[in-house]
């Protein structure tokens, strides 16, 4: 995925960046809000060593210096430094405590050692960083003093005092700071602000990496290498207007003619007669593309005639509002002729589904099922058959074999990779020519439009009125 390919998808995903943002955000405040302040002071030593006139003296010892004081800094937070300084100052806290709130950093080539003590008071930071100072100088030049060599004592004589090479002098002493060192709002806000985007960018990765839909029509046509006849646009009014021709100017109403146009023009040489209009799985609108499709061919000129061979859920009837008790199973079981159950509507044929039967799969791929295919492909120049869906039942896998084609509809940000797949090999292996497929429900682009809009009313209602045409009946979702 490209740079543009990312932020296409972190526009379409803005709601979970925008959640990590605020989740991020938030936790930075309320941390902010509930964490103690902490007063951090500081206090700065030098090392020296004892005064010399000669300069050879002074160079070696200021080398000496630079060379133990690392040594010294890691002494500062050691126990013997903390437990007299508990002492002194009658602190409420261990040695060990009192040692994680220390820290000792001696700059490289120099000769000074920093002192920082952090604690929730200032004056009581200030205090401890002072006594801590003294009481490790004290320790220091202990330690670098060298014990006197045995000797057995003369009469009269008194004992030499050694003294510690080096001194600790104090050059900065502590004072109360006057702000917190912690926490830091503004450093915390950046922090929550980063960490939101950064694990919002995250997580519309993972999501679009895990996510196996179709988003955009390309997509699908790279993916199935299937000629792509169509993109209709999501539209929420389609629940009370299944029918677009009902809105003669909307972009669903364009959509269908163009699928119409390409379904003619990508077949000019074999133009199938009849058409299978199918979908991986229940809840891809296969039932709503069938229905406007042979709507679009009728308005054409095209003889057309839709027939309803979803036997298991069996929606036409419903969207027309025409007799659901006879139709294509009447026919199949010898009970009446094409003539008796078809049902004008405008200039559409419609063929309903007829009662539903307890063995749809075996009529369907049945010899008189061929029979009837022949002959409306014989009466009619375009024959839509909506089917059940593929993956679920083996209904429409022995119709298919019977038609010149099928249809497959995919809906777009809810039909995966591996659906589409299985579904496209269960049609090869029967030997189903795939003509193409159509995104359903696809995203519309702001500027598409071109001509008048819409109305909320149907111009040509009255029109469809008198055709027949129910076109404010609710389209069950699982068509």
């Amino acid at each position: 995925m490209d740079l543009h390919g990312f932020l296409k998808v972190l526009a379409r995903r803005w709601l979970t960046v925008v959640a990590c943002l605020v989740t991020a955000i938030g936790t930075a405040v309320v941390t902010t809000t509930l964490s103690a302040p902490l007063y951090e002071a500081r206090t700065q030593l030098f090392v020296a060593t004892r005064a010399s006139d000669d300069t050879t003296q002074l160079n070696q010892g200021q080398n000496f210096s630079q060379a133990r004081v690392q040594s010294y800094a890691a002494i500062v937070a050691t126990r013997q430094v903390t437990e007299p300084v508990v002492k002194e100052l009658r602190l409420d806290t261990t040695p060990e405590e009192l040692a994680s709130r220390i820290r000792a950093v001696a700059p490289l080539n120099t000769v000074l050692i920093n002192i920082t003590v952090q604690d929730s008071e200032p004056r009581r930071a200030a205090l401890i960083a002072n006594a801590v100072a003294v009481q490790f100088s004290a320790i220091v030049e202990r330690l670098e003093t060298p014990k006197p060599a045995a000797s057995p004592r003369r009469p009269g004589k008194t004992p030499s005092t050694a003294t510690s090479p080096v001194s600790l002098g104090i050059t900065q002493e502590a004072v109360p700071p006057t702000g917190p060192v912690s926490p830091r709002p503004l450093m915390n806000l950046a922090l929550g602000t980063l960490s939101g985007l950064v694990l919002g960018a995250g997580l519309v990765a993972l999501r679009e990496t895990l996510d196996t839909t179709f988003k955009m029509s390309e997509s699908l046509n790279e993916f199935t290498a299937l000629p792509g006849l169509g993109a209709i646009p999501y539209d929420r009014k389609v629940p009370k207007w299944p029918l677009a021709s009902a809105d003669g100017h909307s972009t669903r109403a364009e959509a269908f003619r163009k699928l119409r146009t390409n379904l003619q023009f990508s077949q000019v040489n074999d133009r199938p007669r009849t058409i299978v209009v199918t979908s991986s799985v229940p809840g891809e609108g296969k039932t709503n593309t069938a229905v406007n499709l042979a709507l679009a061919l009728a308005e054409a000129g095209v003889s057309t005639c839709l027939v309803d061979a979803d036997l298991r859920h069996p929606c036409v009837a419903g969207v027309f509002g025409l007799i659901r008790d006879a139709g294509l199973t009447t026919m199949l079981i010898g009970q009446a002729t094409f003539k008796e159950v078809v049902q004008p509507v405008g200039p559409l044929d419609v063929l309903t589904s007829g009662p539903v039967p307890p063995n749809p799969t075996e009529l369907l791929s049945s010899t008189r099922m061929e029979e009837v295919l022949r002959e409306m492909a014989d009466t009619y120049e375009v024959v839509v058959v909506d089917t059940a869906p593929l993956l679920p039942v083996a209904d429409t896998l022995g119709l298919a074999s019977l038609t010149h084609g099928a249809l497959l509809v995919v809906r777009a940000a809810s039909t995966r990779r591996d659906q589409v797949r299985m579904a496209t090999e269960s049609l090869d292996r029967v030997g189903v020519r795939v003509l193409g497929t159509v995104f359903n429900m696809a995203p519309s682009l702001r500027g598409e439009r071109y001509g008048p809009y819409s109305q909320p009313t149907p111009p040509n209602a009255p029109l469809l009125e008198e055709a027949g045409l129910r076109t404010a009946l609710h389209t069950p979702s699982e068509t």
